[in-house]
């Protein structure tokens, strides 16, 4: 029947380019942000005879120089912005500029940022230099990352609901994949800046396969149908405690970068078979808004060092571990569940600019929570 043709689960190789799709959309950041010790590494002050007693002196405190010890604020800052703003321009410029062009295009710009970030590993530059070369690749990279990432949703939202899951699917995977290579480097012992290499030279490979992945998107059959029947015709409603952990430095990776990318992964991947509640169910908006419980369960775990406040209530890391495991998969899952739901709220015409403003929204929880953890940070 042809009518029911977009409701068929047999189209993997439309679901499996939209899951690479999502890879690619945070993949290269996410091993950006895994080389921070590299980019560090690269801003340390190149010892003189002069200030080789004063570096003796300073082995007891913070010898990390300015540009060391502001690199992941002017990080955040550099990342965030751009991210906020560009996706917020994509909901307004997202029906002037072709698709096309908004997607492969901002793949494209991407791809050579991080080929040019992949040479320079063997290029010899002062701190400084590379201080603001590397601000400016992170202001390219969240700004067109912004425009791709939002134009990506606004296109799941024209297909079925179920085409949103490998987004966010792959998205998921694509943090895991991140955190497990940086365990992996650690555990193997290789320099940073070979590290750093490796990570970079697969985030292009992961790119370059997200490119060639969406110019064989319109190639499809299904995703052919799908694009006639929204010009068409409005949508109908149907879419209705281990060995590493027994060493200090394998904790965070592990249990909070690992566990939380493998758990956000595993709730977003929920979706492909499970959908409840429903779009119009009011348990949506309440279980959402019972996450913010994690918020003072997290600040009475054994954080440390705490100067203000001295109350520890959950003293064993196990706590820690059991919260971030519900944290960490209720974010993906309930995520998941919005933006699916969401362009399936509105007329079929304005599905993809639903789509494109629920990917700002995401982007703005994102940097609020980034800046208000500095206030709850300084309240422990």
């Amino acid at each position: 029947m042809r009518t029911s043709f977009c409701s068929f689960p047999r189209y993997n190789s439309v679901w499996l380019i939209f899951f690479i799709l999502g890879l690619g959309s945070l993949l290269p950041w996410n091993f950006f942000m895994t080389a921070t010790m590299y980019f560090t590494s690269r801003l340390k002050d190149v010892p003189t005879v002069h200030s080789s007693n004063q570096t003796a002196n300073e082995t007891a405190g913070d010898s990390r120089n300015v540009l060391e010890s502001k690199f992941n604020n002017v990080m955040t800052l550099c990342a965030m912005v751009p991210l906020l703003i560009f996706t917020c321009l994509n909901s307004f410029i997202h029906q002037r500029i072709p698709q096309k062009l908004r997607i492969s295009g901002s793949l494209t710009v991407i791809l050579v940022v991080f080929l040019v970030t992949a040479v320079v590993v063997k290029v010899e530059l002062a701190p400084l230099p590379f201080f603001v070369l590397t601000m400016v690749k992170i202001v390219c990279i969240n700004s067109f990352g912004a425009i791709f990432q939002s134009s990506l949703f606004g296109l799941a939202g024209i297909l079925p609901a179920s085409y949103t899951t490998p987004i966010m699917s792959g998205q998921g995977l694509a943090g895991t994949f991140a955190a497990f290579s940086m365990i992996c480097a650690l555990a193997s012992g290789s320099e940073l800046q070979d590290s750093a290499f490796g990570y970079f030279i697969t985030a292009c490979v992961v790119i370059l396969l997200a490119i060639m992945s969406y110019l064989a998107l319109p190639k499809m059959e299904f995703f052919q149908y799908c694009m006639e029947s929204s010009r068409c015709a409005p949508s109908a409603d149907e879419e209705n405690k281990m060995d590493l952990l027994k060493k200090e430095k394998y904790f965070i990776p592990v249990s909070c970068f690992l566990l939380f990318n493998v758990m956000d992964w595993a709730g977003r991947s929920l979706t492909a078979v499970c959908m409840w509640p429903g779009k119009d169910s009011i348990w949506l908006p309440i279980l959402v808004g019972l996450r913010v419980v994690f918020i003072p369960l997290f600040m009475l775990c054994n954080v440390q060092p705490r100067v203000i406040s001295q109350t520890v209530w959950f003293s064993h890391d196990a706590w820690y571990i059991i919260f971030m495991i519900f944290f960490s998969f209720s974010n993906g899952y309930l995520a998941s569940l919005c933006m699916c739901f969401g362009p399936k709220k509105v007329s079929q015409h304005e599905a993809e600019t639903a789509g494109a403003i629920m990917a700002f929204f995401l982007s703005l929880g994102l940097a609020l929570g980034a800046a208000v953890s500095f206030g709850f940070r300084a309240a422990i």
